[in-house]
């Protein structure tokens, strides 16, 4: 956009304005990617962090509406908190309590948790062919991460969904919540889990910079079957490089993260954003 002193990529006293709360907050791509669109496509909206600290953070969620901010995304540890301070919220979040986009209508609080769609976006975006009634889904951790993955998995047909985590109880817990076809699986026996699975993911921190590797036997998993691991520092984890060297489609997580941010950025500015190489290579950049 060109603005009122002939500059372009700026914005006017008249801009929309967005961000993204937690804490800390300095790790957060999504000004990154929530800035590049607001260029992309000419509007004049701006996308700034809040750090919040947990002791206000509901109380100033609670002020958006009166500081004429459109909405806001929502990261570690406030997902929770913010879940407590809207006035209405979609079924996802609901389910999990946990809200990560907020949109500010009317002067009310709405909230809508995005992981999930975010996941199978990226899932579909990655594999158009991937169908979710395809086989059993293994899924590694039992974190919010992955309950959001198990929801959006039992909602799109998948007719089992098998969880392992290092703490059983967490995986039994989920179970509990989700019932039926979410079924536990004890962390040592993860990799029988995977003999006749369409789909793997890995929700854990395993894998990720600075923590160790996550050590799971493929031998057992069908060819064809895929694998999908939410991490995205570094971008090709042991993980899919163990999956890839085997020819099984595998699957980063950077494109969860930018599918999960395109529900907000049309709330608040008006525009469905296109995810695509350009965008990546931007994030990419900065990681």
């Amino acid at each position: 956009m060109t603005t009122s002193d002939g500059s372009t990529g700026g914005f006017t006293g008249a801009a929309i304005v967005a961000g993204v709360c937690g804490w800390p907050i300095r790790h957060s791509r999504s000004p990154r990617i929530h800035n590049y669109w607001l260029r992309q496509y000419g509007i004049d909206g701006v996308y700034v962090p809040f750090a919040m600290p947990p002791e206000t953070a509901k109380d100033a969620i609670r002020m958006l509406p009166a500081l004429g901010i459109r909405g806001m995304n929502v990261t570690v540890p406030h997902k929770e908190i913010a879940y407590s301070a809207m006035d209405e919220v979609d079924r996802l979040a609901e389910r999990l309590k946990a809200v990560n986009t907020i949109v500010v209508r009317d002067g009310k609080l709405y909230g809508a948790n995005t992981d999930a769609f975010g996941f199978l976006e990226s899932l579909k975006e990655a594999k158009p062919d991937w169908r979710a009634n395809a086989g059993p889904a293994v899924v590694l951790g039992a974190g919010g991460a992955a309950r959001a993955i198990v929801a959006g998995l039992q909602d799109a047909g998948t007719p089992e969904i098998r969880i392992a985590n290092r703490t059983p109880e967490r995986a039994a817990a989920i179970c509990e919540e989700f019932g039926q076809p979410v079924k536990p699986v004890p962390w040592a026996q993860r990799a029988d889990a995977l003999a006749d699975a369409a789909l793997l993911v890995n929700t854990t921190s395993l894998g990720m910079e600075g923590h160790p590797a996550l050590e799971v036997d493929l031998d057992r998993l069908p060819a064809e079957s895929v694998v999908y691991d939410i991490v995205y520092v570094p971008l090709e984890t042991p993980l899919l490089a163990a999956a890839r060297a085997r020819g099984n489609p595998a699957i980063d997580g950077l494109g969860m993260l930018l599918h999960q941010a395109r529900p907000g950025f049309r709330e608040w500015f008006g525009t469905d954003p296109v995810v695509d190489q350009a965008l990546r290579d931007h994030v990419l950049a900065a990681l």
